[in-house]
């Protein structure tokens, strides 16, 4: 099936092109005398959020909302049930508790916006449930306050956000990965795009739902590789900190930067994940508090993969 070619090559191209920019971007800055906390809470940190912004603002400018909001909900849905239900398999995954009382509820604040600020109808009697301008522009300062939070963390507990080396490549060579990289991103997030709609119409199944199941687990395949490596190697913090930073960027940043584009009107069919997107950061705050304190357990791993399943029945197709 065409639509299914176009749909994996783009997300490879996202992937990788993503992977080239962040080290050609690293490299450079490590030529220029850049700190490697200061590239951790920039390059790198933005570099995992990539393959959904480029996607969204594919999805925005081809005037298909369903596969932008969608991307968002389902990205975030997969990062916290399927990407730590998984690695919390290899281990059980404790955390800080400064990532249990703050950049977690940080994550539900963020879910619990979206729900609101797409119940136009609901809230007002609106038309219709519109991510406005307005909207975007005000989640881009919530992002920038985001942002100052971790910048004062880091300071004073630099080990945490450490990202250790980066390579340093020659200046050409590092140009030519910034410049490689874009172009893939650019290429892939159109055929991403494409691929999704192709797929939908040929199986009969909605725009939103694709959006919420291929194209969200595809971009998520940086989180995806890092949290189940961290997991693997013992380090839970990367684990699960790559997976509440990345959720925050994507409602924040990502869906704050596509809708100040162009406003994105929210489908009906998407109303369950939007649901679900909270639930997901309640459950995990929930687990978090629970038996052993500030550990995701390998029982409440499998406990978070079946809400996922459940959840993949029950989304309208």
């Amino acid at each position: 099936m065409l639509g299914c070619i176009w749909l994996i090559a783009g997300l490879v191209l996202v992937v990788k092109g993503a992977d080239w920019l962040v080290d050609g971007a690293c490299s450079l800055a490590r030529r220029l005398g850049v700190s490697d906390l200061a590239i951790g809470l920039t390059v790198v940190a933005f570099g995992t959020s990539l393959p959904e912004l480029v996607v969204n603002l594919a999805a925005v400018l081809q005037h298909k909302p369903e596969l932008a909001i969608g991307n968002v909900t389902g990205s975030n849905i997969c990062n916290i049930l399927l990407i730590l239900g998984t690695a919390s398999l290899f281990c059980p995954l404790g955390v800080q508790k400064n990532t249990t009382w703050k950049e977690i509820p940080f994550s539900l604040l963020a879910g619990v916006l979206l729900l609101v600020m797409a119940s136009d109808r609901w809230l007002d009697g609106a038309s219709q449930n519109v991510i406005s301008r307005t909207d975007g522009f005000g989640l881009l300062a919530l992002f920038a306050i985001f942002l100052a939070y971790i910048a004062g963390m880091a300071r004073d507990l630099p080990e945490v956000v450490q990202q250790g080396e980066h390579a340093i490549y020659p200046a050409g060579k590092s140009l030519l990965l910034l410049a490689a990289g874009l172009v893939f991103l650019i290429a892939g997030g159109r055929l991403v795009v494409l691929g999704a709609v192709q797929v939908a119409m040929a199986l009969g199944l909605t725009e939103s739902f694709v959006a919420v199941t291929l194209v969200a687990v595809g971009t998520s395949l940086p989180e995806l590789a890092t949290s189940v490596v961290a997991a693997y190697k013992k380090k839970a913090d990367i684990a699960i900190g790559n997976v509440v930073g990345s959720n925050i960027f994507n409602i924040f940043l990502i869906l704050g930067t596509s809708s100040v584009t162009r406003q994105i009107p929210v489908p009906d069919d998407l109303r369950l994940s939007l649901y679900v997107g909270v639930l997901a950061v309640v459950l995990l705050l929930v687990f978090l508090l629970i038996g052993r304190r500030h550990t995701l357990q390998r029982w409440q791993g499998v406990a978070l993969l079946a809400v996922y399943a459940i959840y993949l029945i029950c989304q309208p197709r």
